[in-house]
């Protein structure tokens, strides 16, 4: 690399890590704690890259970009940040930073970036309409996982952008949260925010009624890999016919449709018209290090204004960081609800959250066999055997399909006894949508009956 950084840190260490590291690669650097002195030399022409923090001694690292702006716009600003929310984000695309990095950051990574400021060192950086954003407090997607961070990295590409979106994630991981967050931070703001649903959509004026309630704002369209062909067809009708008020249209959906598998119902040219953009949502427990942050802020925002707040002790954490959150954070959130209403103490203790995951604090708690052996390798063992009855010659065609089936039938028999047949609870149960699950009740030919529950 060859050009000079300006780096302006208060943590000492980091300031003497970036600048060893950055002379090695080639670059002159300027290191500072303060924000003053990093405008005062981007005020006299030096630098070709900066890199900064967000929370200084003397200003906020954010707040200068817009200067930095104006005074040198050829001038590639890197934010690095501890504030590891989605508005961080948010607010460092619209004050026009070249790119965001939350700490801890990856050293490899940060140089990289840094390289590729370097060689666009001269090129004007797009001016970008300034956009008012809430307090972020009203957006609760709080992580700093590498996952969350390059999701929350994407948002601020697209909000602004007038291509559709489509969000997949399991339940309860906050599909719909984004999809208004996206509306809420876009130029569409002001204009209706509309979920439509499979019924409005059924009869033949129903599309044009929906359209007029959006009147130019966003459309969202729940699970729509569940909704039927001839709706299906309605809504990509809606998307090509182009009026003076074309709203913007966002997709959720518990699979990646882009997968083409037997089993969806999704239409492929539907799926090409909404995959302008395409989010995936992780897992809460791919993203295990954010439970802690999660489950403070859930217990922050359900003790306000209820008397003596509650903490968590480092006990009750390792329990929810190990526990397998099937709901997600939706779940996660119901349980620091809870918590704050039945705990009389102010330290909520391992015992106080384990009752509230119902003591399930394993990450794999499916076990196959009475000996502790897993599920995946009692599998695993009925798979190779399977393999070896066939001596040198292979099985016939359609193998993935035919050993879901085997897992997936049970699996959803022993899930409706457990419910007492009731498909609503069983579909919360699985983590699937209930059109999901009477699909798959009818493909593979199970059998409901109500009765006794078995747990």
């Amino acid at each position: 690399m060859d050009g000079t950084v300006l780096v302006a840190d208060d943590d000492r260490t980091i300031r003497t890590v970036l600048t060893q590291a950055l002379t090695r690669a080639g670059c002159k650097v300027h290191a500072t704690s303060s924000l003053t002195t990093l405008m005062r030399w981007v005020a006299e022409g030096k630098g070709d890259v900066v890199i900064t923090d967000v929370a200084m001694p003397d200003g906020n690292g954010l707040e200068m970009l817009p200067k930095i702006a104006a005074d040198r716009p050829d001038l590639p600003v890197i934010v690095i940040s501890a504030q590891n929310t989605i508005m961080t984000a948010i607010k460092a695309a619209e004050a026009q930073a070249y790119d965001y990095l939350p700490k801890p950051f990856d050293l490899p990574d940060l140089m990289k970036r840094t390289a590729r400021a370097l060689e666009r060192v001269g090129t004007p950086r797009r001016a970008e309409n300034p956009t008012t954003v809430s307090d972020e407090d009203d957006l609760p997607m709080v992580g700093k996982t590498a996952v969350m961070q390059s999701l929350y990295r994407v948002i601020a590409r697209v909000m602004n952008a007038d291509l559709p979106v489509l969000i997949w994630g399991e339940s309860g991981t906050g599909k719909s949260l984004i999809a208004r967050a996206i509306h809420d931070l876009s130029d569409r703001r002001s204009l209706p925010f509309v979920t439509v649903t499979e019924a409005e959509l059924s009869d033949i004026e129903g599309p044009a009624r929906v359209m007029a309630r959006v009147r130019g704002g966003t459309l969202l369209i729940d699970e729509i890999g569940d909704i039927s062909a001839e709706v299906q067809a309605r809504i990509a009708r809606m998307m090509d016919t182009e009026t003076e008020n074309q709203p913007r249209f966002i997709a959720t959906s518990q699979t990646d449709l882009g997968q083409d598998t037997s089993d969806t119902t999704m239409r492929r040219d539907l799926y090409y018209r909404l995959s302008g953009a395409t989010l995936h949502v992780p897992a809460l427990r791919d993203r295990v290090e954010d439970i802690p942050l999660l489950a403070t802020h859930f217990l922050e925002r359900a003790d306000a204004g209820a008397g003596a707040p509650h903490a968590l002790s480092e006990a009750a954490v390792k329990v929810f960081a190990n526990y397998t959150w099937p709901g997600n954070v939706r779940q996660l959130e119901h349980a620091m609800r809870q918590l704050a209403l039945t705990s009389r103490a102010v330290e909520i203790t391992a015992a106080d959250a384990s009752q509230i995951v119902g003591g399930q604090a394993g990450p794999e708690p499916t076990r196959a066999t009475g000996n502790g052996e897993k599920l995946g390798a009692s599998v695993e063992r009925h798979i190779r055997r399977y393999f070896e009855l066939h001596g040198n010659m292979l099985p016939p065609p359609g193998l993935y399909q035919r050993i879901l089936r085997e897992v997936e039938a049970p699996l959803i028999e022993v899930a409706l006894a457990a419910t007492s047949g009731n498909q609503a609870k069983c579909a919360e149960l699985l983590g699937i949508n209930r059109n999901t699950l009477r699909k798959k009740i009818t493909d593979l030919e199970i059998e409901v009956t109500r009765g006794r529950k078995m747990m």
